[in-house]
């Protein structure tokens, strides 16, 4: 087994970037959209194979354990080749919730799982009238016998028309004399009979969310992870690794590299004010990056992610946004032609590019409710 860290950063770097360039498929390479489950089956499943699932789990779950220093190049020569999303909410937030938190019996049924794509994950956060206040839910899970029946309806869950599994907050205690008490956390089945998928189509035509509704649905105990009406605890838990992944640069810096190619095709950074613009957001991306991996480390070192993580989200986010607005800039009237610019031998879609960067301030607590966090939780300013 090779022992990819003792590699120098420079020769594992050019192991990654051979193996992706003689690999990775050249139609899944910059998709403008977020694919579904079938589309990119084939290339997760071949690199479950070879395990590579979670390259940043421990090796005794079945991860790869890479250095921070390796993940990082690993995500770079991913998104430099433009490697497609996988539905990975199990790889990036149920593994390592359960691996904090979790039973033995519980890492011995799930993770596996998550390793190989068997489960397939969404996450059932968000209800209507309860999204960036996620604490005021009203999805209920009422205890009988060795079961929890759930019943409510959750909304923006992403590809969950693809995924198997759901992991859900849901209210067992509504007498609880806070809102953030008598909520649990919970791991289900979507073959569970009760359970509703209709999927929502989004401004560019393509159905990413989900609504899932659930009519009575009949839950095990034993897929309830800590404590009962201790789920806010794991949903700060998640809610600070989404953060973190949602404040990830690996957005920013793909658009920033598609905005490159458009420009190096079309003569743009020979205008100054161009160029003055891109710097500028270059330098952005550089120190988000620099933010994430700060966070990142704390998550490595198995510490818990402070209130802060909500900056590195809302400067993730906007820093995207003003990316794919200089792109929608640069594009001119191009901009509105649906498939796309032509950029020498590649291409660029810059309308979709902004259709992605619209929600993103939105979904895991909006970037309102994340300043709120920060003046209360970092800054302590009065409410």
């Amino acid at each position: 087994m090779t022992d990819w860290n003792a590699l120098s950063d420079d020769e594992f770097r050019a192991e990654v970037r051979q193996y992706l360039e003689a690999e990775y498929p050249a139609e899944l390479r910059h998709m403008p959209r977020r694919p579904r489950w079938a589309e990119v089956r084939d290339w997760y499943l071949k690199r479950a194979a070879a395990g590579w699932t979670a390259t940043g789990w421990p090796v005794e779950h079945g991860g790869v354990g890479l250095s921070p220093a390796k993940q990082l190049i690993h995500t770079e020569e991913q998104e430099r080749i433009g490697v497609a999303r996988a539905p990975d909410q199990g790889v990036v937030m149920v593994g390592p919730l359960l691996i904090r938190y979790g039973t033995p019996e519980q890492q011995q049924k799930y993770l596996p799982k998550i390793l190989s794509w068997e489960h397939i994950w969404c996450q059932g956060y968000s209800e209507p009238n309860s999204g960036s206040d996620l604490a005021s839910l009203r999805t209920a899970a009422v205890a009988d016998g060795e079961e929890y029946v759930v019943n409510g309806q959750k909304t923006w869950t992403t590809l969950a028309q693809d995924a198997t599994h759901i992991f859900l907050l849901a209210r067992t205690d509504p007498e609880a004399p806070k809102k953030q008490q008598g909520i649990s956390f919970l791991l289900v089945d979507l073959e569970t009979p009760g359970i509703t998928i209709r999927p929502i189509e989004n401004i560019a035509g393509h159905e990413e969310f989900c609504e899932v509704f659930f009519d009575d649905v009949r839950v095990p105990r034993d897929s309830l992870v800590g404590e009962p009406n201790d789920g806010w605890t794991m949903a700060k838990a998640l809610l600070g690794f989404e953060r973190l992944f949602l404040g990830s640069p690996k957005q920013s810096r793909n658009a920033l590299s598609r905005l490159d190619v458009f420009a190096r095709a079309r003569g743009l950074h020979d205008d100054p004010a161009f160029s003055d613009a891109y710097t500028r957001l270059a330098l952005d991306v550089a120190d988000l990056s620099e933010a994430f991996e700060a966070f990142a480390d704390q998550v490595r070192r198995g510490e818990t992610l402070g209130a802060d993580i909500s900056w590195l989200k809302i400067w993730g986010t906007e820093t995207f946004g003003r990316i794919a607005e200089l792109a929608v800039q640069a594009a001119d009237s191009e901009a509105a032609l649906v498939d796309g610019q032509d950029a020498g031998d590649d291409h660029v879609d810059t309308l979709t590019l902004y259709f992605n960067c619209l929600p993103t301030t939105i979904y895991g607590g909006s970037n309102e409710i994340q300043r709120n966090i920060l003046a209360k939780q970092v800054l302590r300013l009065p409410g």
